[in-house]
Protein backbone atom coordinates (compact mmCIF):
# COMPACT_ATOMS: atom_id res chain seq x y z
CA UNK A 1 0.00 0.00 0.00
CA UNK A 2 2.97 2.84 0.81
CA UNK A 3 4.45 1.67 -2.50
CA UNK A 4 1.31 2.71 -4.45
CA UNK A 5 1.34 6.20 -2.10
CA UNK A 6 5.17 7.02 -3.04
CA UNK A 7 4.49 5.98 -6.67
CA UNK A 8 1.45 8.71 -6.37
CA UNK A 9 3.69 11.28 -4.60
CA UNK A 10 6.84 11.05 -7.21
CA UNK A 11 4.26 10.97 -10.04
CA UNK A 12 2.92 14.52 -9.02
CA UNK A 13 6.21 15.93 -8.54
CA UNK A 14 7.27 14.55 -11.94
CA UNK A 15 4.24 16.89 -12.96
CA UNK A 16 5.08 19.58 -11.12
CA UNK A 17 8.52 19.66 -11.93
CA UNK A 18 7.50 19.97 -15.78
CA UNK A 19 4.90 22.64 -15.61
CA UNK A 20 7.20 24.40 -13.61
CA UNK A 21 9.72 24.17 -16.60
CA UNK A 22 7.23 25.09 -19.00
CA UNK A 23 5.96 28.38 -16.92
CA UNK A 24 10.02 29.36 -16.61
CA UNK A 25 10.41 28.70 -20.40
CA UNK A 26 7.09 31.24 -21.27
CA UNK A 27 8.55 33.78 -18.86
CA UNK A 28 11.57 33.39 -20.74
CA UNK A 29 10.50 34.10 -23.94
CA UNK A 30 8.45 37.14 -22.29
CA UNK A 31 11.21 38.46 -21.14
CA UNK A 32 13.32 38.49 -24.77
CA UNK A 33 10.21 39.42 -26.44
CA UNK A 34 9.80 42.66 -24.02
CA UNK A 35 13.77 43.39 -24.58
CA UNK A 36 13.66 42.98 -27.67
CA UNK A 37 10.51 45.27 -28.82
CA UNK A 38 11.15 48.17 -26.20
CA UNK A 39 14.87 47.59 -25.34
CA UNK A 40 14.35 47.90 -21.71
CA UNK A 41 15.33 45.43 -19.34
CA UNK A 42 11.95 45.98 -17.53
CA UNK A 43 9.60 48.14 -19.42
CA UNK A 44 8.22 51.27 -17.83
CA UNK A 45 11.75 51.86 -15.91
CA UNK A 46 13.95 53.79 -16.44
Amino acid sequence: MENANTNKIEKEKIVAEKLNGRFAMIGFIAFVGAYLTTGQIIPGFV
